[in-house]
């Protein structure tokens, strides 16, 4: 059954999509996200050992540990370190060429495999570690698809949504760029705060797309239900260019009431379900529940309670 709704939905739909890939003329704004400093992800043996004994959380001896479960804990930290490899040339507006969905599934895969087996990264919905600040390091397909916001657009509009996403993603750099991308959850909060940087016209026009969720609920051990309820370009370098009144504009500009735009479309459109399928002190893999062959690989860049990079 195709969707209905109203033509002046048309120009909603045009309103929330403009706002995210270009320049508006009518307010000088320019969907970008603010330049975050991404961090390298060092490869070195030190840093894998440093790696292991950090993700595993503890400084206690091994040797109580039967020596089948140890093999098999180190095969998952060096699967995590493959993955991480694997993904990071490409993660967030690198150089690196991007890794084919195939060839990060395939290691995802046995990455939860064995995560399963030794009962490590498991129970995401409970157990504490999906809050934190995140970083991207891949995306299936544009960067922006990390955005959850992307995720209720494509319930609002399943049989439109991939035509319009393949229009906006054929537009070129320089005239976009996109990335890095960054997820700050709480949990305990009940917040989600996803932060894109969008940058048009060869850099000179950015801002940060920035979308906002609430916590409804867990579904099932590795499953959180989110409703999407605001998405507003922050930091604008052309509101900067301002000064003062630039960073007044910037402060008290609502931000767009997507969440609801996209009930009136249709309704229950605004939540999504994100499985994280694995998740430790290091690497998060999460899906959306209608895509779970789509991965998105992230890596901790620093906890809740704390001002310095993990």
């Amino acid at each position: 059954m195709k969707t209905m709704y109203h033509p002046s939905m048309r120009m909603i739909v045009f309103t929330i999509l403009s706002t995210i890939h270009l320049v508006v003329p009518s307010t000088g704004f320019a969907y970008v996200h603010k330049h975050v400093r991404t961090t390298s992800v060092p490869v070195s043996s030190s840093w894998n050992r440093n790696w292991r004994q950090w993700s595993s959380g503890t400084d206690e001896d091994d040797s109580a540990t039967p020596p089948v479960m140890m093999n098999k804990i180190d095969r998952l930290e060096d699967l995590k370190e493959s993955l991480v490899r694997l993904c990071v040339g490409s993660s967030n507006g690198g150089t690196g060429t991007k890794p084919s969905l195939g060839d990060v599934l395939s290691v995802v895969r046995e990455l939860e495999s064995v995560a399963e087996e030794v009962g490590i990264g498991q129970a995401s919905s409970s157990s504490g570690l999906l809050s934190g600040e995140w970083e991207l390091l891949y995306a299936p397909e544009d960067v922006t698809r990390s955005s959850p916001f992307f995720w209720a657009f494509r319930n609002a509009f399943p049989e439109n949504a991939s035509q319009i996403f393949s229009i906006t993603d054929a537009i070129p750099a320089p005239i976009k760029e996109v990335g890095p991308a960054y997820q700050t959850i709480d949990t305990d909060a009940k917040t989600f705060v996803s932060r894109v940087k969008v940058a048009t016209l060869g850099g000179i026009a950015t801002s940060v797309m920035t979308t906002r969720a609430t916590l409804l609920g867990s579904e099932g051990v590795d499953g959180m239900r989110w409703r999407i309820d605001t998405t507003k370009p922050e930091d604008s370098t052309v509101l900067q260019k301002l000064g003062p009144l630039g960073k007044v504009l910037n402060d008290n500009s609502k931000p767009f009431p997507s969440g609801e735009v996209l009930e009136k479309v249709r309704p229950g459109a605004s939540e999504v379900i994100i499985r994280t399928t694995f998740c430790d002190e290091a690497v998060r893999i999460s899906r959306d529940e209608n895509y779970l062959d789509d991965v998105f690989v992230w890596k901790k860049k620093r906890d809740l309670a704390t001002t310095s990079d993990v």
